[in-house]
């Protein structure tokens, strides 16, 4: 097998889930990255783990002369520079492969657009990087349900949630950094897994027709005052001053082009699961049949009593973004497979070597990107979301939610 040689620009929490993802495949080497922060353990890692002679470039343009690929996994706010960078090195000579980008593409459609623009003058096969597509127990739910897909007809109702405490850094908290707050940040996932499970089977992953969505943006923990002042402490984000929605929920109607039934896809996101960890359910309705995901099903359980628990606390060994380090604990003995990532690397990993784009490329991104946008507007408003108006689709391309520009106290505290 031809091995593609893989760069990384960003080296905090979601490069390292991806570098334990390289782990678990064939050919694909980890040669560089490039990070503010971060780069030296990643680069450790790599070489500790058998991914490559990692070495750390310090710019954007050195890495990309020694790599095949870029995955993009800075932060929200710095991407369209970073790819800027990424253009201007082509143009320079340097010969890629594939583009990658972590999910959201874009903190608004313009800047989702403008990264595909970006790509097409670089002339860049792209990936877009949604892991729950690409998860196994998704993925096989499908295939098994497809005979009775073929007999009683395609799902109606796709639900999707993902919940857990909250991100781990700081900008992640700030609404004007990451683009919004849970919807944008985690409502991405769950919208476009529904999608892909509402899609007959065979079909493209765009086949379906967004007609419209309504959605809900909420502060429900973190705009309490003591909650508010946990968060400034830990991630100096002030919620009185800038607040983010911690949960959505909202229904996405899609329109079957061929025969026009219309299907519902549900989303449900929160930072404010204070359970085990990290959980990701779904679920999908058909005529006669059904299938249900709940990540917090473990075939593993670990018991930790009060004084063990005292000695030595960590948390998150157990599970992302868990909040205990005692008690019966569920723990999930390889998330990084669990949640699709080493799916999704090795979808770029063949596209990119067949010189093709990815499963979900960055026009794939550009529509997600659009649905999020498009379930802010309609917070905002109080009200369904003709997502088949042109007047609405030209508002979209200059939209920027009140959440994203700093001013969610109109629309959380009110």
């Amino acid at each position: 097998m031809e091995t593609v040689k893989m760069g990384f620009i960003g080296a905090g929490f979601i490069a390292k889930f991806h570098a334990i993802a390289l782990q678990q495949m064939r050919g694909v080497d980890l040669v560089g990255v490039h990070a503010l922060q971060g780069a030296t353990e990643l680069a450790a890692f790599a070489q500790d783990s058998g991914l490559g002679d990692c070495t750390i470039y310090p710019t954007v343009a050195e890495l990309c002369k020694h790599c095949d690929v870029v995955a993009v996994l800075a932060p929200n706010f710095v991407r369209i520079e970073i790819v800027e960078q990424i253009v201007e090195a082509v143009k320079e000579g340097a010969e890629l492969k594939g583009l990658i980008c972590e999910k959201p593409l874009g903190r608004t459609v313009a800047e989702a657009k403008r990264l595909v623009a970006l790509a097409k003058e670089a002339k860049l096969h792209t990936a877009y990087f949604e892991n729950q597509i690409h998860m196994k127990a998704i993925k096989d739910a499908l295939a098994q349900l497809a005979p009775q897909q073929k007999a009683m007809g395609p799902i109606a109702l796709a639900r999707s949630a993902e919940e857990h405490s909250g991100p781990h850094m700081g900008w992640f908290w700030d609404p004007t950094k990451q683009g919004g707050g849970v919807l944008s940040d985690m409502g991405c996932h769950s919208i476009a897994v529904s999608w892909y499970a509402l899609t007959p089977i065979g079909k493209p992953v765009t086949f379906l027709e967004p007609v419209s969505i309504s959605a809900e943006t909420s502060l429900l923990k973190w705009g309490q005052p003591k909650y508010r002042q946990q968060l400034l402490d830990r991630m100096g984000v002030d919620y009185g001053k800038v607040p983010a929605d911690d949960f959505c929920t909202g229904i996405v109607t899609y329109r079957n082009p061929e025969s026009g039934q219309l299907v519902k896809g549900q989303f449900t996101n929160s930072w404010m699961y204070d359970k085990q960890g990290l959980r990701l359910l779904m679920d999908g309705l058909g005529p006669g049949y059904a299938f249900e995901v709940n990540s917090l099903k473990s075939p593993l359980e670990v018991f930790i009593g009060d004084e063990a628990a005292d000695a030595a606390a960590d948390a998150e060994t157990a599970l992302e973004k868990a909040t205990a380090s005692r008690g019966l604990l569920t723990v999930q003995p390889n998330e990084a497979d669990l949640y699709g990532y080493v799916d999704e690397q090795a979808d770029a990993r063949d596209a990119f070597l067949a010189g093709k784009d990815a499963l979900l490329n960055w026009e794939y991104g550009l529509e997600i990107t659009k649905l999020c946008q498009a379930g802010y507007l309609s917070a905002e408003r109080g009200q369904t979301i003709d997502l088949t108006d042109p007047a609405v689709q030209k508002e979209l391309d200059g939209y920027t939610s009140l959440i994203a520009q700093g001013r969610g106290a109109e629309v959380l505290f009110k």
